[in-house]
């Protein structure tokens, strides 16, 4: 029977623009066609945030944009600028 599974793109990018720079990432793919984990490659699927919506993602996610503390400007901590894309793909079996 078919029916449709998602695919989840996570892609952390250099600053809050789609069109900047890939620099971390993690792929889940609830079609099972893929295994994928994190950190499993040298080389991030699309250059850019705009390069994975080119490719069919589709945004479900953007970051919440936080100012810094004053003082803390330049203070090492998570990578704040998480973009979450999806695809759904139909499955059978």
């Amino acid at each position: 029977m078919p029916g449709l599974r998602q695919k989840i793109l996570i892609l952390y990018l250099a600053d809050s623009a789609l069109d900047s720079k890939v620099v971390g990432w993690t792929i889940y793919d609830g079609t099972g066609s893929e295994n994928h984990t994190t950190g499993d490659s040298d080389t991030p699927p699309y250059k850019t945030g705009m390069d994975a919506l080119r490719a069919g993602w589709r945004v479900i996610q953007f970051p919440q944009l936080i100012p810094p503390y004053p003082g803390a400007e330049f203070s090492t901590s998570f990578n704040k600028h998480e973009f979450i894309f999806e695809q759904l793909e139909e499955t059978h079996g």
